[in-house]
């Protein structure tokens, strides 16, 4: 093996790439040991080297409890001996690119046996396709098989990203008796919470991209001449999102997707979607859950939340105390440059070596040094470094308002928004602007994945800041930094002239040269304010209190920035539409414009509750 290989194999994340920028931050480990990351000199014992005499089996058959039968190619090692095995399954075919494939190679090179499944009702498994429904008991069925198998010593593990993440959650909920560890990447843990919705908003780029247009037949499709760049009229994405009702949208490209038509009739969460919410059973995770993701990822929401449920409720304590996690600047996937800015060299990760290092000890029990480190490392943007914490949130964060302020003029870049560490006195003047369904605010950038005519990640915001219908509210120049690390929500006080309307926050790093860039968002559908479980209608000029949950950060705002805060009541197409007339989700196809006014009073205190670390 040459050096680099040497390197990827000795250290699971890149010695050069996450050093830690304050010992303070160290819990439970040696100084000694600390300084050895921090300097990237810290060798752990290795797995054999990489070999090449690997085999590969394919079509092979998996039956179902329900006599369906799916099929998985399994690539092993060459010869007689029983293996560790991962599990990996997917929808988008075992064989459709180079990369699908590329992790069954590394690890079956490094000594596990990889079984790499189709999904029920996809390429080539038997059954009938609908997302999500049948994980769970075909992943317990699949482990099982896998665990009885001449080449299996008995010991069966998950990795696998996004939907493949998300079925190791409902695997492991199951609890099937030989599985040993998962390793989830940009996972839903809810699919209604943080994959169809986001606080009752519907995903509309993701949910149309992903579903109907990808996902509507048991072939992966080809989105075809619908994403060419100035595609042609009516059929062309770009264009078809803006139709109403939403209901429709698909026949304009000729899908039919029975599970989209489900999604839009089941806008609450309900007995639908319940099923398929592992956040109410994190007691049944009895296993440890190394948990990877970005914060600008679509899914960001699975990766905070998915740690913080497993190592707080996990139903044992290898699932409580052996749990890990990683979170990064990224979007869905690992990349040094996501959006419009360049984190630099320390956010680049080497996945596979990552996760070879976690299986190396769960499954092949290799003392490597594993249960010494702290448990969670989070990328800290504006300082560009990692920090190793105990536990997320943070056990020192103390949650501080920063209060919207203005004389009544907060619209736009050039208004008079201000934010305020302190507690507004006496009753001020409000923001009022309108929101206009045929004009909504254009997605820019945000936590996304995978959709249509949609930007994602940190991106310059000031194309949309003059726009009257953003409100703006910016702090003084700060004179010392301040590090927010953790949930983030802003509590809005709010009416509208609708009877129903949505409303968009966004937290914002404005740099000395005056770009603003995005760091967290949220969405709320105004119906949705007592909770995703019902919808209560608004009084038109009634104020209300509402939170909206902008999921959370990890960014130094450096002395000589500024913090902002953007709210309105779009962000389009990576959220549909609210049409403002209360009716039911996908129906109407009429709108009317809602005029809105945001509170900031001594007796209605809108503020964003920021997660600060240090002073």
């Amino acid at each position: 093996m040459d050096g680099k290989v040497q390197h990827e194999d000795r250290v699971g994340i890149a010695g050069s790439s996450l050093r830690i920028p304050r010992l303070e931050v160290i819990r439970g480990v040696t100084a000694a040991l600390a300084l050895s990351w921090a300097a990237g000199a810290y060798e752990f014992p290795v797995s054999p080297p990489p070999r090449n005499d690997i085999a590969v089996e394919n079509r092979v058959a998996i039956p179902m409890r329900d006599g369906v039968t799916l099929f998985a190619d399994v690539y092993r090692p060459v010869g007689e001996g029983k293996h560790p095995v991962i599990v990996s399954r997917t929808p988008y075919s075992t064989e459709r690119f180079p990369s699908a494939y590329a992790a069954a190679v590394y690890f079956s090179r490094r000594g596990y046996v990889y079984v790499f499944q189709d999904v029920r009702g996809r390429h080539e498994s038997e059954g009938t396709w609908e997302p999500f429904r049948d994980d769970r008991d075909d992943g317990y069925d699949t482990i099982e098989w896998a665990a009885r198998q001449p080449w299996s010593n008995g010991k069966v593990g998950m990795e696998g990203g996004s939907y493949l993440g998300h079925v190791q959650w409902r695997a492991a909920e199951a609890r099937p008796p030989h599985l040993v560890t998962i390793f989830p990447r940009v996972a839903s843990t809810s699919i209604y919470h943080d994959w169809i919705t986001v606080n009752g908003g519907w995903r509309l780029a993701f949910n149309f991209g992903w579903g109907p247009v990808r996902q509507e037949s048991r072939i992966m499709q080809n989105p075809g001449p619908h994403a060419m760049a100035g595609g042609p009229d009516g059929i062309a994405y770009d264009k078809v999102v803006w139709h109403l009702p939403l209901k429709e949208m698909q026949g304009l490209v000729g899908r039919d997707a029975e599970f989209y038509k489900d999604w839009l009739a089941h806008p609450d969460y309900d007995d639908y979607w319940r099923p398929l919410n592992v956040e109410e059973h994190f007691d049944r995770i009895s296993v440890p859950v190394h948990t990877m993701g970005g914060f600008f990822d679509i899914f960001a929401q699975g990766t905070l939340r998915g740690y913080a449920g497993v190592s707080s409720h996990g139903g044992t304590e290898a699932a409580r105390m052996g749990s890990q996690m990683v979170i990064g600047p990224w979007e869905h996937g690992v990349s040094r440059r996501v959006g419009a800015v360049d984190w630099g060299e320390s956010a680049e990760i080497d996945t596979n070596a990552l996760a070879l290092r976690w299986f190396d000890y769960w499954l092949m029990g290799l003392e490597n040094g594993l249960p010494d480190e702290p448990p969670v490392k989070i990328f800290v943007m504006g300082r560009n470094e990692w920090s190793y914490e105990n536990e997320y949130p943070l056990a020192r964060t103390q949650y501080v308002p920063l209060y919207l302020g203005s004389g009544g003029r907060a619209n736009g870049s050039h208004g008079d928004g201000f934010l305020s560490w302190g507690k507004p006195e006496g009753e001020s003047e409000p923001d009022r602007y309108a929101y206009d369904p045929g004009n909504p605010v254009p997605s820019l950038g945000g936590a996304n994945c995978c959709g249509v005519s949609t930007t994602s990640g940190p991106q310059d915001q000031r194309p949309i800041e003059h726009r009257a219908d953003v409100l703006v509210f910016t702090s003084s120049v700060l004179t010392e930094p301040v590090e927010v690390v953790g949930p983030v929500k802003l509590v809005l006080h709010a009416s509208s002239s609708a009877r129903d309307t949505d409303f968009v926050a966004k937290l914002i790093d404005v740099y000395p040269d005056g770009r603003p860039i995005n760091v967290a968002e949220g969405i709320l559908r105004a119906r949705h304010r007592e909770g995703a479980h019902r919808q209560v209608l608004m009084v038109p000029g009634q104020p209300y209190r509402m939170e909206i949950d902008m999921v959370g950060t990890a960014n130094l705002f450096q002395t000589g920035h500024r913090i902002r805060v953007h709210v309105t009541s779009s962000h389009f197409p990576q959220f549909a539409r609210n049409l403002n007339n209360g009716e039911p989700y996908g129906t109407g196809d009429t709108w009317v414009v809602a005029e809105q006014t945001v509170y900031h009073s001594a007796s209605r205190p809108s503020h964003i509750l920021l997660p600060v670390v240090g002073p």
